[in-house]
């Protein structure tokens, strides 16, 4: 598995879903730039230690950032208001990428988590 692979799922998308999501793409590899790129249930995944811990995926009217933990959002709910989320998934308009803040919580979370 490789960032080709994200790069290939990713040139399946119409616009603005696909540059949303590269951007997102690069927005986590900022905080974790060493994370391996891969697939991960036929979504793009990012892998520390063998450990899945950020992802996103497109859907037909929305998409989704999943850190693959079923407890990251109560952690910050807070500065979730502007979106919907279950235990798995947060859910964002197709054309405005989470802004990096965000996103640097998240896998902080998600990290911490995840353990050394």
């Amino acid at each position: 598995m490789t960032a080709a692979e994200i790069d290939a799922y990713l040139a399946g998308l119409e616009e603005p879903k696909r540059s949303t999501l590269e951007e997102l793409r690069r927005r986590i590899l900022n905080v974790i730039p060493e994370a391996e790129q891969t697939i991960s249930y036929k979504m793009p995944a990012f892998r520390i230690d063998g450990k899945v811990v950020a992802g996103f995926a497109a859907f037909k009217h929305h998409l989704a950032y999943l850190p693959h933990s079923g407890s990251v959002f109560e952690e910050m709910a807070e500065d979730l208001t502007a979106y919907t989320y279950s235990k798995g998934s947060l859910r964002f308009p197709v054309d405005e990428p989470l802004p990096q803040n965000v996103v640097n919580r998240l896998i902080e979370i998600r990290l911490h988590q995840a353990g050394p």
